[in-house]
């Protein structure tokens, strides 16, 4: 959520900045709500001092006197109107807070203009891309794939996009997942084990909802929802909660299995390991003193590619343009891992700075140098997600013999050299 200070003060800039973004929002419409909102509340104060100062007078006359009996008919059709005003005031403010939620973040200043994907910017790459690979495959092409990774007998069980894990390749997902929390612990973040599913607030504070509703899996009877990400839990963490300054930077990551409805095309993008219903993945989260934020994002993203490093997986860095960045973020980078078999980028990573936005709708905040609340700043980011991990492991990694030489970092939970039958 932005200041709504910021909103009535700077409106023109605020019209410039949401533009650079792809996302539709009528701020002129959410001004006059905005207006109604305020004389509504108004009015229904002026009530109420009223309604205090005739109750003032009517303390002062002689009880059962026809002046108290008549200041009593007239309290009672003053509170009948103070009641009819708030009710006016309440509905008003409703309106305006539901369309105020549909205002996204802004984006900072140093994020390229752009209308979609094919312009976000490449800023690094690391390893040998154009390396020999010269038994790489696309990973759903392996003669022994759904062997381990058995999508139809998912698809009999759960559906599209649910597969099972089975045997060798169930324990190469288990020692990605320690080896990320592992790394995790090394960088400062302290582990958590968060609930998989959340309330409708919580995944309002997060930004999720109402932007991606229709990507969530929800329960309409207990209304709640499946997760997409650790984020949305491990944020709210400190919902409605003032930090100590002296906390912050605060760290936590979370390993979560995570749901997403979104099917994406058909072809290529989907197929095998590339989108998913249900993934694992862990996450990275940050609350931070605004002054440390974009800082704290460079660290942030740091921390994520060095586990591609020691996986010894190339990848390259996008920062995302304006046109794709996501509704709650103020900055984000994507990191792209390179899948040999498939000769494509894979995402594997986004490491954001979400600024003040999550904080203001989830109500966290530390004291300031005054003693005033102030709202933190929050980050995270993907470290990392599994399935597309997996997928260039199998692929890079593929050997003459057709078994994939398993990275030397998960030797420790994964007492293998390759995998395969």
């Amino acid at each position: 959520m932005i200041d709504i200070n910021y909103f009535r003060q700077n409106l023109d800039q605020l019209k410039s900045a949401i533009a650079r973004k792809k996302f539709d929002c009528d701020l002129d419409a959410l001004v006059e709500l905005d207006q109604k909102r305020r004389e509504a509340i108004l009015e229904a104060e002026t009530a109420r001092a009223g309604q205090k100062s005739a109750n003032a007078e009517m303390s002062q006359l002689p009880k059962g006197s026809p002046e108290f009996m008549e200041k009593v008919l007239e309290m009672k059709e003053i509170a009948g109107k103070v009641k009819e005003l708030e009710s006016v005031a309440k509905k008003a403010d409703e309106e305006f807070q539901e369309s105020f939620l549909s205002v996204p973040n802004l984006p900072h200043e140093s994020v390229p203009d752009g209308k979609s994907e094919e312009d976000n910017q490449p800023i690094s790459t690391w390893g040998d891309v154009e390396g020999d690979f010269p038994s790489a495959l696309p990973h759903y092409d392996i003669p022994w794939f759904d062997q381990m990774i058995d999508f139809p007998r998912g698809v009999k069980v759960a559906g599209a996009g649910f597969p099972f894990y089975v045997g060798q390749m169930s324990q190469l997902v288990r020692a990605l997942i320690n080896f990320f929390l592992e790394e995790a612990g090394g960088n400062g973040y302290e582990e958590v084990h968060s609930p998989i599913v959340v309330n409708a607030e919580s995944a309002t504070a997060t930004g999720q909802l109402p932007d991606k509703e229709g990507q969530m899996y929800v329960d309409q009877n207990e209304d709640i929802y499946l997760i997409p990400t650790a984020e949305v839990p491990v944020t709210n963490f400190f919902r409605d909660e003032i930090i100590s300054p002296d906390e912050l930077p605060l760290k936590r990551c979370a390993y979560t299995p995570c749901f997403r409805r979104e099917a994406g095309s058909w072809g290529k993008d989907v197929r095998g390991l590339n989108r998913l219903h249900q993934f694992d993945k862990v996450e990275l989260v940050k609350w931070v003193h605004p002054d440390d934020s974009f800082e704290e994002l460079e660290s942030l993203r740091r921390d994520a590619e060095g586990l591609l490093q020691k996986l010894e997986l190339p990848y390259r860095v996008l920062l995302i343009c304006s046109g794709d960045i996501g509704f709650p973020h103020s900055k984000q980078f994507d990191l792209e891992v390179w899948a040999a078999g498939q000769k494509r980028w894979l995402e594997v990573s986004s490491c954001s700075n979400f600024t003040d936005f999550q904080a203001r709708r989830a109500n966290i905040r530390y004291r300031g140098p005054d003693g005033k609340p102030k709202s933190v700043h929050t980050l995270n980011g993907s470290a990392l997600a599994i399935p597309r991990v997996l997928a260039a492991i199998l692929e890079n990694n593929m050997q003459e013999d057709g078994r994939v030489k398993v990275p030397e970092c998960l030797r420790k939970w994964f007492p293998f050299e390759t995998v395969g039958p």
